[in-house]
């Protein structure tokens, strides 16, 4: 009885999601087209809302501040693209480059984190988007060389939007794709998606990751245990940094652009809400709740928004999608926070 009530939230917003499927198929869209639609958007969005889990599996919160780990994958992306690299090779030299940006980043942050300590949320919150206006200044002074990635009139700065079609893009995507009852299936990106998944949950069976769970659960117990809290602490950081600049790549291949300058900023909240939608509770949170979330997230957004164009004036459309996604969002949260309190 205890475990129905604890997934009631999630069976309430799952069955919502199936109803908006139920319209749609009423109203005459496409619906092969839609379910292929959200399988892409399910994948693509998803690396960043596994961000999530390592820092709050340390207790350190939930990680607003994942525009640090989304600026770390974006100066990859436009290291690789500077070098022209394309194809899986260009994708994979983006991760390769954002490795070491994403360790320093994720450092520097951890440090700022320690002088928080209970408050890291609202101080997260902060540091993304207090980041954000920094990288706009090297965006606007980087010396990178390639015209594609510049301005056309001046020749210099990177332009807000850099294309991905001459390089890496829908590498993922098209690997691998295609075509079952007249669904398409993204194999290659559900397959890397996927792999980013079991990494992480196997890293939660080492005894580093145990010991992370074990310091959001109880840190003095830690103390005592021996086990070096302040570097656990850190690692978990930086780990969701690390994941953070994978996520915006494997993002960014599947969307077509790199989106600099106030990019990072529409990222951070989604990723959040995904999490919350998906069931964690305080410092319980595991990939499962973090896929289930993502997709309820992603599909809902994706069919809330075309179904209240059909039915409502199209002006209303948006109003409608952002009343809807944000109330069972906020009917998840109010859902976690009576579970962690009862």
């Amino acid at each position: 009885m205890i475990r129905k009530n604890l997934r009631l939230p999630q069976l309430i917003i799952a069955g919502f999601m199936l109803c908006l499927f139920a319209t749609a198929h009423m109203l005459g869209f496409n619906m092969k087209t839609l379910i292929s639609t959200s399988f892409t958007k399910f994948a693509m969005n998803g690396v960043m809302v596994l961000a999530m889990i390592p820092m709050l599996k340390a207790g350190a919160g939930l990680n607003f501040g994942l525009p640090i780990g989304i600026i770390s994958g974006l100066v990859g992306m436009c290291l690789s693209i500077q070098l022209r690299l394309s194809g899986m090779g260009g994708f994979f030299c983006a991760l390769l480059f954002t490795l070491p940006v994403a360790l320093f980043f994720g450092f520097l942050y951890a440090l700022i984190l320690d002088h928080v300590k209970g408050k890291e949320d609202i101080a997260a919150i902060f540091i993304g988007y207090s980041v954000i206006p920094l990288m706009d200044f090297f965006w606007t002074v980087a010396p990178f060389t390639n015209r594609e990635m510049l301005y056309p009139i001046g020749g210099s700065g990177l332009r807000p939007k850099i294309s991905l079609e001459n390089y890496f893009g829908s590498v993922l995507d098209n690997l691998w794709s295609f075509e079952l009852a007249g669904l398409t299936i993204p194999t290659g990106l559900l397959l890397f998606y996927s792999l980013i998944a079991l990494l992480l949950f196997l890293f939660f069976k080492t005894r580093t990751g145990e010991a992370m769970e074990a310091l959001g659960q109880n840190e003095d117990f830690c103390y005592l245990a021996g086990i070096p809290v302040k570097k656990i602490r850190h690692l978990a950081i930086i780990l969701s940094t690390l994941i953070g600049g994978v996520g915006i790549i494997v993002y960014a291949q599947s969307y077509g652009f790199v989106e600099l300058y106030n990019g990072p900023s529409g990222f951070a909240f989604p990723a959040v809400s995904s999490i919350i939608i998906g069931g964690y509770i305080g410092k319980e949170s595991g990939v499962f709740q973090a896929m289930l979330g993502t997709y309820l997230y992603q599909t809902i957004y994706l069919l809330s928004s075309p179904i209240a164009n059909a039915v409502l004036i199209p002006e209303l459309s948006e109003i409608t999608r952002m009343i809807v996604t944000n109330g069972i969002i906020l009917y998840a949260f109010l859902q976690q926070n009576r579970r962690k309190h009862d």
